[in-house]
């Protein structure tokens, strides 16, 4: 089962790079992020007619999730619990055939001084708190998503310039150590290990794109069982360079299922 993960920055706004992306890339299962629309605004037809079902978890203008998948999406699971006055939407689980697979779209946190970087690490917290239960419920747990989090330096085109922005904050990095720790393989590092500029985000100012100054913050975690199955992972790099494209670019994973 082929998994991609895609912060599309507007799933309208995008569509028609996100059919020809599905159209040519072919995922099983496809995990957005930033669909910015509510639910009943998600383009289903055009989706549906390119042969997906969907699931999706959104909100006017912001934040929005989903999961779009060729097999049936069954047991959906609405916003990470743990904070029932959580009301952004930033997190949507389903069943798919026998993986569970989770769509995340991590608070930025930025800036650092404001009330957005605790909520962050509490997310995080939270989080890695679910992600530890779905290890001890024996899934085959695929948690992909837009994560916020530069891992380490080799994720950063310029570490030193970027220490204190809430994606490679310390604190960040450690919080996402805490929730690898629950079990859980990142499947690009563990087939491409040190690695360099193999980024998923570039900023539409200053000419990153074209200068290669990216980061890698879009992220494919695997429970054991699933990283038992893993047998590739890659960053798909050429959406990122299409006209209206959105920051982000697709990372995929393929488990056996």
């Amino acid at each position: 089962m082929k998994i991609a993960s895609w912060n599309i920055n507007s799933v309208r706004a995008r569509l028609p790079n996100l059919l020809d992306w599905l159209n040519e890339a072919s995922p099983d299962v496809l995990l957005l992020q930033e669909i910015k629309c509510q639910d009943k605004d998600f383009p289903a037809e055009e989706i549906g007619d390119a042969g997906y079902n969907i699931a999706t978890f959104g909100q006017k203008s912001y934040n929005g999730v989903a999961i779009l998948a060729k097999s049936p999406i069954e047991d959906v699971l609405h916003g990470l619990p743990g904070d029932e006055a959580d009301e952004q939407a930033r997190y949507i689980e389903a069943t798919v055939g026998r993986i569970r697979v989770a769509s995340i779209y991590l608070p930025n946190g930025n800036p650092v001084a404001s009330d957005k970087y605790p909520y962050k690490l509490a997310w995080m917290r939270r989080l890695a708190r679910h992600a530890r239960a779905l290890v001890m419920q024996d899934e085959i747990a695929v948690l992909g998503g837009d994560y916020n989090v530069c891992p380490e330096e080799i994720d950063v085109y310029d570490p030193k310039g970027w220490t204190e922005d809430a994606l490679f904050h310390p604190k960040s990095r450690a919080a996402f150590r805490v929730i690898l720790n629950q079990g859980y393989t990142e499947a690009f590092r563990a087939l491409h290990p040190g690695e360099r500029n193999c980024y998923t985000f570039w900023d539409y100012q200053g000419g990153a794109w074209q200068k290669d100054n990216g980061l890698r913050i879009d992220h494919m975690l695997l429970a054991p069982l699933a990283a038992d199955r893993l047998l590739g992972c890659d960053i798909d790099r050429k959406p990122r360079g299409r006209e209206k494209a959105s920051d982000h670019t697709p990372i995929w994973c393929e488990i056996a299922d």
